[in-house]
């Protein structure tokens, strides 16, 4: 657990070799791992770090619980309908599509703590709800639909207040790192939420895994309470204006490094990304997999992206060339994954996927956080969100569409297809100079 009496300083700091710091750690088998792991990441001398890394981690464990109860569900109303799967998936990431910029100005206008404190209690008494429902037997495709819009509401403001509070919590310096550790902790959580509710969907039912997702944000709230504001690095509210939405879109219009980089994360995403639907389709279509093995492909990519992330920290330059590379192999392996003749050999290969996946998304994280000022952050990181998350509604309906015509193969290879083709395309692109100029200084990993 956090050791909250841990004086807070420069979580940049090596303490080592004082009594009382982080950075002193006993003798023995379990000092020498904590010197390692905080010799390897310096900002978990950061105890308000530790608290965000925590809290992400339980949190998303939840989250994750719910998508695959809430999948299961989809697919058993519908009686295995993919075009169902991908209409709940759009209606869950539509208002990021539609609302995705004025979240970000909202972000800029507020304290970002507190606004995590907000959304994450609204998202949790949202997961009760269909708990309630499955535990009444009223639960319906109707509902489902309900759900996954409500939450895509909250996630306007959510998404953006989260990405741009991981700046406030950890020196600038140290920005790309927290990046890449936040995504590993993630992937654990993506791998632990699919393993933990897979037993429970079979012997139990789905209720239970919504009600976990529920108790995961009351985790988030008491990490965000208990952070020492002192030791954060807050920017300052943007006062109310008018077209502040229009300013963020003609910020990165003005700059073609940035307006590159969220092209290619929304192709990428709205085709290449759709593992909610093609992964499910694949496992209970193409292979025949039950409840239990339902939630595998999820892991597998999760496995692949907790080392995607470590080998984003460890990169001293994200260029754009990068950037498209990561793009253009995640995108080949994609289209490799489709044409596996066995469920095991299927998911081997969505490991190596998810390396490249995170590598490609830590990569674009890092060129947009360290490229912009504090006040426009908000704004640009809801851009973000909304290229990575907001186009999903307008690919999703369409991949699921091809999953239930010409088979979930056939979806996931064209995926991969048009992820290899903006992968070139951007790959060109940033050999203009206008792109070079654009660019400003490199941007440097501090992981």
């Amino acid at each position: 657990m956090i050791n909250s009496a841990v004086p807070n300083g420069d979580p940049g700091q090596a303490t080592d070799g004082v009594p009382g710091q982080v950075g002193d750690v006993g003798p023995g088998r379990d000092g020498d791992s904590a010197h390692r792991v905080f010799r390897r990441w310096p900002l978990l001398r950061s105890p308000n770090f530790r608290l965000f890394a925590l809290g992400q981690t339980t949190s998303n464990t939840g989250t994750w619980m719910q998508k695959i109860a809430q999948d299961w569900l989809a697919l058993e109303l519908s009686h295995g309908n993919g075009t169902v799967l991908g209409v709940t998936t759009a209606l869950q990431f539509l208002p990021l599509l539609l609302l995705g910029p004025y979240g970000g100005v909202l972000v800029d206008r507020h304290s970002r703590r507190r606004t995590l404190l907000v959304t994450e209690a609204v998202m949790g008494v949202l997961a009760l709800l269909p708990a309630a429902l499955v535990l009444t037997g009223t639960v319906s495709l109707a509902a489902l639909y309900g759900l996954a819009l409500a939450l895509g509401l909250t996630m306007v403001v959510e998404k953006p207040a989260l990405q741009a509070f991981i700046a406030e919590s950890v020196e600038p310096a140290q920005l790309v790192g927290a990046l890449a550790f936040n995504s590993a902790v993630l992937n654990l959580a993506r791998m632990a939420g699919p393993a933990l509710a897979a037993p429970l969907i079979v012997f139990v039912g789905p209720a239970p895994a919504f009600f976990a997702n529920a108790l995961s944000y009351v985790a988030v709230i008491v990490c965000l309470l208990r952070m020492d504001p002192r030791s954060l690095n807050p920017a300052p509210p943007v006062a109310r204006a008018k077209r502040q939405v229009r300013d963020g879109l003609r910020h990165v219009a003005e700059r073609p490094d940035l307006a590159l980089t969220l092209g290619l994360v929304a192709v990428v995403a709205a085709f290449g990304m759709n593992f909610q639907i093609t992964t499910a389709l694949m496992s209970t279509q193409v292979y025949g997999a039950s409840a239990a093995t339902f939630g595998l492909g999820n892991t597998a990519l999760a496995a692949g992206s907790v080392v995607g992330s470590m080998l984003a920290a460890r990169r001293q330059r994200m260029t754009g060339h990068q950037l498209a590379g990561a793009a253009l192999v995640f995108g080949a392996l994609e289209t490799a994954s489709s044409l596996m003749p066995g469920h095991l050999a299927f998911l081997v290969l969505l490991v190596p996927t998810g390396v490249a996946l995170l590598v490609f998304l830590t990569a674009a994280k890092a060129r947009l956080q360290l490229g912009v000022s504090e006040d426009m952050r908000g704004r640009v990181m809801s851009l973000y969100m909304l290229a990575s998350l907001g186009t999903t509604p307008l690919a999703a309906p369409c991949i699921g569409w091809v999953a239930h015509t010409a088979g979930p193969r056939a979806a996931l290879a064209l995926g991969g297809a048009v992820s290899v083709l903006a992968a070139v395309t951007v790959g060109v692109l940033y050999r203009r100079p206008a792109v070079a100029v654009g660019s400003g200084r490199p941007v440097h990993a501090a992981g």
